[in-house]
């Protein structure tokens, strides 16, 4: 189980995303800056102990309706070797680790990996500030198939009712930043 370190990051993610955020192709926001807070997510386990996974939910307070973006990152130790440049999210100084490069996970494939594995029930989300601890709060529905095909990360995040539970959706909570406590899809997917 990877330890969480409480310490500093310089930038902070929140610092990294307010640049990198706006240029994505399925941004929702405006030209406006406005304040990005973390809201939500989860991590995962890399088995070599080697990559950083977390699954950070970010809202924009003040943004219509609550707009929620779904950002994996990958913290690694040294840059990634044939990613694009457009997969980097930037690069930070870890207060106990030293220099991380800071990719788009979805763009990793270490991340895509550890959800595939969690899509089939190898792997247990892990809390994402709390070292060795599961999170229950994050759930799969129709996982645990050996095969899963076709996984498909929702960026921007819908509250979601009643409807949560159909198979094939993998499905968390997080925060408004009124303090309404909401869930959504994070992901959708197809098994054989």
């Amino acid at each position: 189980m990877a330890s969480i370190h409480h310490t500093t990051m310089t930038p902070g993610k929140l610092e990294l995303l307010a640049d990198w955020l706006p240029r994505q192709s399925w941004y929702a926001g405006g030209a406006e800056a406005p304040e990005r807070i973390r809201a939500g997510g989860f991590r995962l386990d890399d088995p070599a102990g080697e990559v950083g996974i977390e699954f950070m939910i970010v809202v924009e307070a003040g943004a219509p309706e609550s707009a929620a973006y779904l950002v994996p990152m990958a913290y690694r130790g040294a840059a990634l070797d044939g990613a694009s440049d457009d997969a980097l999210i930037g690069v930070s100084e870890h207060g106990v680790l030293g220099t991380r490069w800071i990719y788009d996970g979805v763009r990793d494939p270490v991340v895509m990996g550890q959800l595939h594995a969690v899509l089939r029930g190898e792997a247990t989300p892990q809390h994402q500030t709390e070292s060795d601890t599961p999170d229950p709060t994050v759930t799969v529905y129709g996982g645990g198939a050996a095969g899963v095909l076709d996984v498909r990360v929702n960026r921007v995040l819908r509250p979601v009712g009643a409807e949560e539970s159909a198979p094939g959706r993998l499905v968390a909570g997080w925060t408004r930043p009124d303090g309404t406590a909401v869930r959504g899809v994070l992901a959708t997917f197809a098994s054989r």
